[in-house]
């Protein structure tokens, strides 16, 4: 499989991909919150994280030992080199951004509710994420709008649970013209 550069921070999976030529339709749509019951939402990766790549982010974002000296990590909770778990936040907004937040009529999020590092990143993971919505209902304050929480998990390749987060999204409705608009 080819590889992209290490500073690459997006999600290898073909099926999220535009030029793969899967459902080409479906990435000139724009995703409005009527088309997000709750539910799985996709499973997108795998997304290949190098050694190179977690010294590169520990460096310049999160300079701890154990992200950035091998020994230092040995001696650490962590027994070896593991990425920063803001190095894996990042990478899951990727991810989720190619998968369909970048398609999404969205208009941000007011925060994270919840967000626990359960495993470490290490050099060499393959990454997969499964995301689903848990919640979705309209605004009360403005009704043009959907807040649809999404709990998103992130796996290694042995299936091992390395983060999960749960953050609400504010969505444009399709019924309030917010698909013609951003089309």
């Amino acid at each position: 499989m080819e590889r992209k550069p290490s500073g690459w921070a997006g999600c290898d999976c073909p099926k999220v991909r535009p030029e793969s030529g899967f459902l080409p339709q479906l990435f000139s749509m724009t995703l409005t919150f009527e088309d997000f019951p709750p539910g799985r939402v996709g499973t997108f990766g795998p997304r290949h994280v190098t050694r190179e790549e977690i010294l590169a982010f520990a460096a310049e974002f999160d300079p701890q030992p154990m992200h950035l000296d091998e020994e230092a990590a040995r001696r650490s909770m962590l027994n070896g080199l593991a990425g920063s778990g803001w190095h894996l936040c990042a990478i899951m907004m990727r991810m989720m951004f190619d998968g369909f937040i970048g398609r999404t009529a969205s208009l941000g999020s007011p925060g994270v509710n919840e967000l626990r590092w359960l495993a470490p990143l290490r050099p060499g993971d393959d990454l997969m994420l499964e995301v689903d919505v848990t919640e979705a209902r309209l605004s009360r304050s403005w009704p043009e709008t959907g807040i649809v929480t999404f709990k998103a998990v992130v796996r290694n390749a042995a299936g091992q649970v390395l983060c999960e987060m749960i953050s609400p999204i504010l969505v444009g409705c399709r019924s309030h013209g917010v698909a013609e608009e951003a089309g």
